[in-house]
Parts: structure tokens; C-alpha cells; sequence
């Protein structure tokens, strides 16, 4: 009996210390300055700061606020975001070369695409955290916005390019089906 409460205190105290560890892990890694601190991320967080998502109506938006999950609901996909994305990221700057911007904008197009497909997979999380009842104003946009609502597409489907350097828009669900990046047809 004394070795199964033994175990389940041990369990416990396990458990406590890996989430404590997991928070504490998640705030570290969705610091601003941790985000640009490699040399590639630096071009995007000059746009970010230029954007009109920044300091709109005093907002003041950092990367996690797009690129991570937020909430401890969402936290396992937070730390998938970190993992993965992050060891992609990390992996590019130590093997790539970003020295310069003409070097980072000769990859953009792709990272812009993980990027989006990230955003696709998550049916725009990160966008509807701080959008939660968006009002379009043209009637192409009250048309998409009936799509959105019908769960046949998400934000990030037609809301591209709006922070950082435009590139090809890409079709994601397209591209998610056939593995491969499918351009936007004009």
C-alpha cells in the first residue's frame, strides 16, 4: 500500500514537473527576441514592424501571435510548432545561407508557403484569436466570408500576404492534397 502511494506521489510530482517545465519552456521559445534572433528572421520582423497589423488600434502583434498557437488549451500545438517548425528554422540557419536579404528572398516564397500551410492545418487559429467576428465590407467578401462559415475554407486561404513581403499566393488546399506547392491560379 506504502510503495502504490509512494509511486503515485512520484508519478505526480513527475507529471507536475514536466508541465511546469513545458510552460516555462513554451514562454521562453515565443519570446520576440528569440524569434528574430537568428540573422534569417530579422527581414521578417523589420515587415512585421512596417505592417498595417502592427500598432493598429494598439495592437502590437509579435511572431507567436500568427506563427504559435496561444492558450493552454492549445499548448500541445504550441510545442508542435516549436518542435517542428523550430528545427526546420534552425536547420536552415545553420545549413543556408541568409547573410543578406537577396539570399533570404530567394527562399521566401517557400518559407511563406510552410508558413500557410501551417495556418491551413490549424483553421487559421492564430487568426481568429484576435478576429473572432470579422465583418467583411464588398460582397465578394460577405461570399467568402459564407464559405469560412460553412467550414469550406479558412482565413489564410484568401488572407495572404498581409505582414511580411508579398510572394506567390498558393493554393493550399491543393497543395495539401498533392504534397507538393500549387501556385494560385490567377
Amino acid at each position: 500500500m506504502r510503495s502504490k502511494k509512494a509511486a503515485a506521489l512520484l508519478g505526480a510530482a513527475i507529471t507536475l514537473f514536466l508541465v511546469v517545465l513545458a510552460l516555462a519552456g513554451e514562454a521562453a521559445l515565443s519570446t520576440q527576441a528569440f524569434c528574430t534572433g537568428c540573422h534569417s528572421m530579422s527581414y521578417p520582423a523589420q515587415e512585421l514592424a512596417k505592417s498595417t497589423h502592427y500598432g493598429r488600434v494598439g495592437a502590437d502583434p509579435q511572431c507567436k501571435d500568427c506563427h504559435v498557437p496561444q492558450g493552454i488549451e492549445n499548448l500541445h500545438l504550441a510545442i508542435r510548432a516549436h518542435l517542428v517548425d523550430g528545427s526546420r528554422d534552425l536547420w536552415r540557419e545553420l545549413t543556408l545561407d541568409y547573410s543578406d536579404l537577396a539570399r533570404f528572398n530567394a527562399r521566401r516564397l517557400q518559407m511563406a508557403h510552410q508558413a500557410r500551410l501551417e495556418m491551413k492545418r490549424s483553421d487559421s487559429l492564430t487568426c481568429r484569436r484576435c478576429h473572432r467576428n470579422p465583418r467583411p465590407v464588398a460582397p465578394e467578401g460577405k461570399a467568402e466570408h459564407q464559405r469560412l462559415a460553412a467550414g469550406e475554407a479558412t482565413c489564410i486561404d484568401c488572407h495572404q500576404n498581409l505582414v511580411h513581403k508579398a510572394v506567390a499566393e498558393t493554393d493550399l488546399g491543393k497543395s495539401l492534397a498533392t504534397g507538393t506547392m500549387v501556385l494560385k491560379e490567377e
